[in-house]
């Protein structure tokens, strides 16, 4: 049982004869998940929050990548996703599973399947440098199923190429803006759309940006309402809560059908 559908067709045999409860409950006493020594595979993340775990693969070994990848796979689970991997890790994983990786973003995806592309996500970055953590965002959030629309190179140094992408930012659903340097980019996109904006600070920037930090502490204190903020350079936390607010129930009801 690794996902909610697999779940609800087990309780449809039950009720209708097809499944015996014994079954049923010996399919669910499968362990939730698997100890390979190294690492304890969760199998029901995806009942529990609608995904399947993630690979954090800075600090892990390519064959620790590739074992717990592997048994996710053998579980049936796809889209699988694998952040911070290297290409080492990469060319290893790709001998022996399906693998999808993109070098820009040090990001993989395992057992890649079909998914859904909903909703309307922009990824905005300040500048081009900001690109590998803004492409870890929007990289997550589309293996998610989420429609994302990337907006790179608008930052305040030039405000105008910002303004000329305002349909953009006006359909979103949520916007996650990317920017090292002073990190003013989420302040000036909070003022201008109705949506979540979710800020990303990176750690590009020269001496007194302390690695990020000037970044975070402005985004931190932005004046525009609506505005939350991740850690420095976590472009797959940003994309997988914009993901998580793009697919709120009643949220396209509310918009479609707004209270007078």
């Amino acid at each position: 049982m690794d996902n909610k559908h697999e779940i609800l067709q087990l309780l449809r045999g039950v009720a209708s004869g097809s499944v015996t409860p014994e079954d049923a409950l010996l399919q669910f006493k499968e362990s939730p998940f698997e100890d390979l020594g190294y690492a304890k595979v969760d199998f029901h993340r995806s009942v529990r929050q609608g995904a399947s775990e993630v690979i954090y693969g800075a600090g892990k070994t390519p064959e620790q990548i590739l074992g717990i990848a592997s048994a996710m796979g053998k579980r049936g689970c796809r889209n699988v996703l694998i952040t911070r991997m290297s290409e080492e890790a990469a060319a290893l994983v790709g001998e022996a599973v399906p693998l999808d990786y993109h070098a820009d973003a040090h990001l993989g995806v395992a057992f890649p399947g079909e998914r859904p592309s909903i909703g309307n996500i922009v990824v905005a970055t300040g500048g081009t440098s900001d690109l590998p953590v803004a492409e870890e965002a929007a990289l997550t959030a589309e293996v998610l199923g989420n429609r994302v629309v990337r907006l790179y190179d608008v930052g305040v140094a030039g405000l105008h190429r910002l303004l000329s992408h305002l349909d953009d930012l006006m359909r979103a659903r949520c916007v996650v803006a990317v920017a090292g340097m002073e990190g003013a980019l989420a302040s000036v996109i909070g003022g201008l759309v109705d949506c979540p904006v979710i800020a990303v600070p990176t750690s590009v920037g020269y001496g007194a940006s302390f690695g990020g930090l000037a970044a975070l502490l402005s985004m931190l204190n932005s004046c525009a309402s609506g505005c939350s903020v991740v850690n420095i350079d976590n472009g797959f936390g940003a994309g997988y809560l914009a993901g998580r607010i793009n697919q709120m129930e009643g949220w396209e009801e509310h918009h479609e059908n707004p209270v007078s």
